[in-house]
């Protein structure tokens, strides 16, 4: 196995509070909960904190466990170990200035603090399938002991939101190991345990915590935190003592069993990995091997009653839930590239059960509810997934099972589904769009203005309509059933795609037949699944003319700009309020996973494997800043490219495993 990426920071980082708090750590338990924090210590946004429990999982985030507020006692003096921001601009205390060591485990956190000559080592991990969070603290020097004092900080609330104390009192009771926590009648009790720390139960409130990367987004930025209990520990040097947090009134407070099972878990999926791709391995950057355990981060149960056994993808961390589209797009790269061939059937046979009217849903709510059909897209990267998956597992049964659906998907588009989506019985082409509606992945919507509105025939909407009849007809074939009909459509759409070239540029139309505007010339990114899809839709030239165009306007270093430079409406900073961000998020902003299509597609006009390689490896070592071990969702459109959005997102992950591993096995 190639090594793999050591993400270590030392006092240069972790001492200097800005480039600590810009660095951000995440751990997730594949339900859908997760902990997250940065490597100061303290949390900047909302939607950190140590556990993030999924109550109907994969969605129902709710806020349980903020903070461990720590105070070690050592050689007669007091060492707080936690940092926090306070909306009286007050930094107290300042526990990251006793950092000297920041590493990842895996996908772990470790922090090693000073205390005069003693060093403490703090991790923090979650057990797979259980809203549970183990944080372990050893001392791995000193000359005599250091007492542990643990201040617990809880709540209660969606992780969207924000909590006012006021004259609210949780019910907090005593139980063997910790306490049990009942926010108020109804809501799901939670626990504190430790089984080597005295507990002492309390019900203090901290008011004003104050998150400043709230207040660079425009949203309210300030909260209180109940100090719910006090464990305190005596450690012995080489001692530890591990606090768990959970949703589980049984849950296992080994912290060295669960420690190990994680570790099996992580090697688990580099050994999936290597047995799928043994003949790359040795090649694969550093930054690979992280980028494999990202992956497993996304992928989530989701069990309709149909498919017990279902699975879903997370779209990003943190605010993110499964969405349809994402999933589909991410679905190859973060399953098959993975050699987690049967993780992908689940997800596959679980969307099944939700196709509607032709479509895939959108999104599902994150309170729960009924899913979202809001999108052209979803339902046509669903063919390419299947067809990726196929062609990896030859998996006929599957096969015959989906068939129906996907007949049925077609058939619905030729017909006519929601918000005017239709076949065009003139060209074959699909047209899309209502007033008000945005269904493509450039779905940015302010109030009744929709920013980017596309109505009519966007180019990568009708690629992957044509891809998916191409599929359709394969798979036909395969099963032996009557497929002339997608062959006859997806011919006479292939004819029509020509429509879309645009002689002028010497690229793609990003949308035509614009109602009341005709053809759209804006220099966008989705030209390039003309190129980087199976099917041959432009000529040769065309396809040639159209990498060269989006290498030289939209080619940044972390993926492709949603418009380019010099285009009416550019914006190259993603910032500010709701309203600010939203509108230039498709209006210049980098999205990663376009690099993943564009080297694809470079490589396969010009030839050259390693020249489409070297354009990966920039967005691939991002792994050492924003999110660590994983990878943004978006940045800036101008130079430093400043990773910003999500720091964890699905498909850009995928696309880098997905794009690196295709383009090392090319001869």
């Amino acid at each position: 196995m190639s090594e793999q990426a050591e993400i270590q920071f030392g006092r240069e980082i972790c001492g200097d509070l800005d480039s600590a708090e810009s660095r951000e750590w995440l751990v997730t338990n594949g339900i859908g909960g997760y902990a997250s924090g940065t490597v100061a210590g303290s949390q900047t946004r909302r939607y950190h904190g140590l556990l993030v429990a999924a109550l109907q999982p994969p969605v129902g985030r709710t806020q349980l466990v903020a903070a461990i507020d720590e105070i070690a006692h050592y050689a007669g003096k007091d060492h707080s170990l936690a940092t926090h921001h306070w909306a009286s601009g007050a930094v107290d205390p300042q526990g990251f200035l006793l950092v000297e060591d920041f590493h990842l485990e895996g996908t772990q956190p470790v922090w090693a603090y000073t205390l005069a000559d003693a060093l403490l080592e703090k991790r923090v991990w979650m057990r797979q399938g259980e809203n549970t969070t183990y944080i372990q603290y050893t001392l791995v020097r000193g000359s005599s002991a250091v007492n542990l004092d643990l201040k617990a900080l809880v709540n209660y609330r969606d992780f969207h939101s924000l909590t006012r104390a006021g004259d609210w009192r949780m019910k907090i009771a005593t139980v063997e190991h910790g306490i049990e926590v009942q926010a108020f009648d109804g809501a799901t009790p939670f626990y504190l345990k430790s089984s080597s720390a005295a507990c002492e139960p309390r019900h203090e409130w901290y008011l004003g915590c104050y998150f400043g990367e709230e207040t660079s987004r425009g949203l309210e930025d300030r909260e209180d935190r109940l100090f719910a209990a006090l464990f305190r520990a005596k450690l012995q040097v080489g001692a530890s003592v591990t606090l768990v947090a959970t949703t589980d009134a049984n849950a296992l407070l080994d912290g060295e069993t669960t420690a190990a099972e994680r570790a099996n878990h992580d090697m688990k999926l580099f050994t999936a990995w290597q047995e799928k791709h043994e003949a790359l391995a040795a090649e694969a950057p550093s930054w690979l091997w992280q980028l494999i355990l990202a992956a497993d981060q996304f992928i989530v149960k989701r069990r309709p009653l149909e498919e017990p056994d279902g699975r879903s993808i997370i779209a990003g961390y943190h605010w993110f839930g499964d969405w349809g589209r994402d999933t589909m797009i991410a679905l190859p790269g973060l399953t098959l590239a993975t050699g987690r061939g049967e993780v992908a059937k689940q997800i596959l046979l679980a969307f099944s059960r939700y196709v509607d009217g032709g479509m895939l849903p959108n999104n599902f709510p994150d309170a729960g509810g009924k899913p979202e059909y809001n999108t052209v897209d979803a339902g046509l990267w669903y063919f390419e997934s299947i067809r990726q998956y196929f062609a990896s597992a030859q998996d006929l049964a599957t096969l015959q099972r989906l068939f129906p659906v996907l007949a049925g998907m077609i058939d619905a588009h030729v017909k006519g589904t929601r918000y005017n989506i239709h076949v065009d019985p003139a060209d074959g082409l699909l047209f899309a769009g209502s007033p008000g509606v945005q269904l493509t992945w450039m779905d940015a919507k302010i109030g009744d203005w929709v920013v980017t509105p596309r109505t009519g025939k966007p180019v990568e909407v009708n690629a992957l309509w044509i891809n998916a009849l191409e599929t359709m007809a394969q798979f036909a074939r395969l099963l032996g059933k009557p497929g002339e009909g997608y062959e006859i459509l997806a011919a006479k759409a292939a004819k029509s795609f020509q429509e879309f070239w645009n002689a002028e540029r010497g690229c793609c139309y990003d949308v035509i037949g614009v109602p009341g505007a005709g053809n759209d010339g804006s220099l966008r990114p989705n030209q390039i699944f003309a190129v980087s899809l199976l099917g041959s839709l432009l000529t040769l030239e065309q396809q040639k003319s159209v990498v060269d165009v989006c290498a030289r306007h939209l080619l940044t270093s972390h993926g492709l700009r949603s418009l380019a430079p010099g285009e009416p409406g550019y914006t190259g900073h993603y910032g500010g309020g709701p309203r600010d961000r939203d509108a230039a998020y498709h209006q210049g902003t980098v999205w990663g996973w376009l690099l993943g299509p564009f080297a694809l597609a470079h490589f396969r006009v010009h030839k050259d494997r390693e020249a489409a390689l070297r354009f990966l490896e920039p967005l691939g070592r991002q792994i050492y800043s924003s999110g660590l071990g994983t990878l943004s969702e978006i940045f800036d459109g101008d130079v430093p490219f400043t990773p910003r959005g999500c720091i964890a997102q699905a498909w850009t992950v995928a696309e880098v495993l997905r794009a690196w591993q295709e383009l090392a096995a090319k001869p």
